[in-house]
């Protein structure tokens, strides 16, 4: 006799493994970002102004699903640190407008390595990472798409 599906059940929920993955991924990067004096959400941060120098926080947030009431707090770390520096807009007050500094940009070179090492950790053959990421995404663009209406 078949057992009749449990909606409740843990090893039923798509989310558990997502939620239990990413809390372990983030663990995997602690001893790399440890030697870079950054949390794994100051990272993703500093990966966005890596890449587009310059931003308003509301972008940032765009870009890592982050509200400013985390990345307020977040970003003033990092200003701290001397990575960034934030500044009003001149064009919108309400606009606070976050850029990298040469000391953020230095980091980057620091930080090349740390990709390449923690998939060193995770060894997951290329077509399987390249799947994985494609769902990630699309599930990711569905749920802020449903937010968002």
């Amino acid at each position: 006799m078949a057992v009749p599906f449990d909606p409740l059940k843990l090893e039923n929920q798509i989310c558990f493994p997502l939620y239990a993955c990413a809390k372990e991924i983030v663990k995997a990067y602690k001893p790399y970002l440890d030697e870079l004096d950054l949390t794994y959400t100051q990272y993703i941060t500093m990966m966005v102004l890596w890449e587009h120098q310059e931003l308003r926080v509301k972008e940032v947030g765009q870009c890592l699903y982050l509200d400013s009431s985390t990345l307020t707090p977040l970003l003033k770390r990092l200003e701290e640190k001397g990575y960034v520096a934030r500044r009003r807009s001149t064009e919108d007050e309400r606009d606070l407008i976050v850029s990298l500094t040469g000391a953020g940009a230095a980091l980057r070179e620091k930080a090349l390595s740390v990709p390449q090492r923690l998939a060193a950790c995770v060894d997951l053959e290329p077509e399987k990472a390249r799947t994985l990421y494609g769902i990630l995404y699309e599930l990711l663009g569905k749920l802020a798409e449903r937010n968002q209406g």
